[in-house]
């Protein structure tokens, strides 16, 4: 029975899909108006980890990830969240394009980060700006249920009126209210300084926003036809709704969309559909940097292309790059609701670990083997614990170092990889004598090719020679292609 930590009861509860055996799962995805860092990417990999182990465990998971490309102020994470400026427009500010130009760009190197780290697609992808119409009809339904009221600034919810609005963050609402007075000095009209903004109104210090809808019906005292643009909240509930219905099984995002983000979309959520919103709430923590939170101002806010331009010393081999999977081994070592420590030291232990798995693993013999029951029934054990994969690749090690067949190894590991996703899954087919760098089994050979094909791109064919020499020491023969250099084992 798959066990899961719900945030909203902080237990550890028993998983019934709304449907049998099959998941609805929204996860919160990134505003797209600069490069994901390794924090951000991590909690990628951490809902792909979950959505991998409920396929692995039989579930039709129908993965919704969004991307926020209007509406997330810079006020939103730090619990102000109707102050500060819209993050897209900050970034087509900052480098003279337009939102839609800049929410392109970054989804494009984010789905390129992705991809290298080998996280699945979702089944949908939505982005917020094509979805106006249905927050629209959202908050038009918040009005008229009297949650939702209008200022000549914008359109709020009201959290007075939302009895349980502090059931995930578990703050006190009495002693936001107290001292509050008639409202945010920014909106005089505001009831509460906790009520936020479910539409802004193209006026005052949104007078000049670059991403703006008409919103027929609704109107402020200095704004024709409601124009203005959603808040960040509303967005996730109406694309939720819109793609995945009224009530989903699943909702993950990081920790620090508990106190507002994921709060607020409870509240909207479910005082216009009439029902519980989500049964099962997942938060994943955070990576820090050397023992510090990830900053970029502070140069520890790493991208994934930073990372694999980082050239490391491993065993008394040449300087090598890290790899993408490299950082996903990392991850792999750390829960989800687990605090990770990110450190050049750390991610060098990784990659000397993860080549020495994969060079177990390709070392093993291809023919048809099978899957081991006991340690398949360990791993499904591990996973179906809150989904603990630091457990369940133990348990992968565990049985390489096993007196298990060869074949039978082979056969149990490549099946745990469907969760792991490690790419190991065709490693082996190499067919001819031709061995292309990414497909040799020996690490230090394909690290000596790697650096030998930087050393030719670079023209230093002194160090190209050198390389070849070194090649050719371990019993392979060395072709220069096109494509790079290719070898032969020798007869």
């Amino acid at each position: 029975m798959l066990k899961i930590y719900n945030t909203l009861t902080k237990k550890l509860e028993s998983f019934k899909p709304i449907e049998d055996k099959k998941v609805r799962f929204y996860h919160c995805g990134p505003t797209v108006y600069w490069t994901q860092h390794i924090g951000n990417l991590r909690g990628m990999m951490m809902a792909d980890l979950i959505r991998r182990s409920l396929e692995y465990l039989g579930y039709d998971v129908n993965f919704v990830r969004n991307y926020t490309d209007v509406g997330h102020l810079t006020g939103d994470n730090l619990g102000d969240a109707d102050t500060g400026e819209d993050k897209m427009e900050k970034g087509a500010l900052r480098e003279g394009l337009t939102p839609d130009e800049i929410a392109d760009k970054y989804i494009r190197i984010f789905e390129n980060d992705t991809k290298a780290l080998n996280i699945e697609e979702p089944n949908k992808k939505p982005r917020a700006t094509q979805y106006v119409k249905q927050m629209q009809k959202m908050i038009t339904t918040l009005i008229e249920k009297s949650y939702a009221y209008v200022t000549p600034k914008a359109v709020y919810f009201d959290v007075s009126k939302f009895s349980n609005y502090n059931e995930l963050n578990h703050q006190n609402l009495e002693l936001n209210l107290s001292g509050a007075g008639t409202g945010d000095v920014s909106d005089a009209n505001k009831k509460h300084s906790v009520d936020f903004a479910l539409w802004f109104f193209k006026t005052g210090a949104h007078q000049n926003a670059l991403q703006t809808w008409e919103f027929l019906g609704v109107t402020s005292e200095e704004v024709e036809n409601g124009r203005g643009f959603p808040g960040w909240h509303i967005e996730c509930s109406a694309m939720s709704k819109a793609l995945l219905g009224d009530t989903i099984d699943i909702h993950m995002g990081g920790i620090e969309h508990i106190p507002v983000h994921h709060t607020n979309e409870i509240a909207q959520s479910e005082a216009s559909n009439g029902v519980k919103f989500v049964n099962y709430w997942l938060h994943n923590e955070h990576l820090n940097v050397n023992g510090k939170k990830m900053s970029k101002s502070e140069g520890t806010g790493y991208s994934l292309q930073e990372v694999v331009s980082k050239k490391v010393e491993i065993k008394n081999r040449m300087f090598v790059n890290f790899e993408p999977f490299d950082l996903r081994y990392f991850f792999l070592n750390s829960h989800y609701r687990s605090k990770q420590n990110f450190t050049w030291d750390a991610l060098k232990d990784a990659k000397i670990a993860r080549e020495n798995f994969d060079e177990r693993v390709w070392s093993l013999p291809e023919r048809k083997g099978n899957i081991v029951k006991s340690y398949k029934e360990k791993f499904i054990k591990a996973i179906e614990n809150d989904f603990n994969i630091p457990q369940g690749l133990a348990i992968a090690w565990e049985l390489l170092k096993s007196k298990e067949k060869e074949e039978d190894k082979r056969e149990t590991i490549l099946d745990f990889d469907k969760v792991l996703g490690l790419g190991l899954k065709g490693s082996q087919n190499i067919g001819r004598k031709i061995l292309e760098p990414k497909h040799l089994k020996n690490i230090k050979i394909r690290n000596l090719i790697k650096e030998r094909d930087e050393a030719r791109l670079n023209k230093d064919f002194r160090k190209s020679d050198e390389l070849r020499k070194l090649i050719e020491a371990e019993g392979y023969i060395v072709e220069d292609t096109k494509e790079g250099t290719k070898v032969y084992k020798k007869e």
